[in-house]
């Protein structure tokens, strides 16, 4: 993958990615308090961002699956950050499509693709 090709903090994430929750809707799907949620997202186990200007801090609703994270999201997320990532440029690359999967990496994660998605996200080392 090129640099030209690696998400940048611009980008328009509303536009990007269609379904977004709030800390008290992850959490009544994953079964635990709001504050909980917020946790997971400083330890990097889920990402968050504003979507809109004057939209508070949300969660793309593709990161559960079923009550829970989406398998594999959590050590792709500590992966992008360990990269230098921060969540919105994390949530761009995951919600970007890449024609060599082909299709947007978390669709991968969601189809129990992660290895895929894990070997570009490595690459971008």
């Amino acid at each position: 993958m090129s640099s030209s090709s690696l998400p940048s903090g611009d980008t328009d994430l509303g536009a990007l990615i269609p379904d977004w929750i709030d800390f008290h809707e992850a959490g009544e799907q994953l079964g635990v308090s709001p504050s909980r949620v917020r946790r997971l997202v400083a330890e990097h186990q889920l990402a968050a961002a504003v979507p809109s200007p004057g939209a508070g801090q949300r969660l793309p609703a593709e990161q559960l699956q079923d009550g829970q994270i989406v398998k594999g999201l959590s050590g792709l997320l500590i992966l992008l950050h360990d990269i230098g990532f921060d969540d919105r440029e994390a949530l761009a690359w995951l919600f970007t499509a890449d024609d060599t999967l082909p299709g947007r990496p978390i669709d991968a994660l969601r189809e129990n693709r992660g290895s895929e998605v894990k070997r570009r996200a490595q690459a971008m080392l």
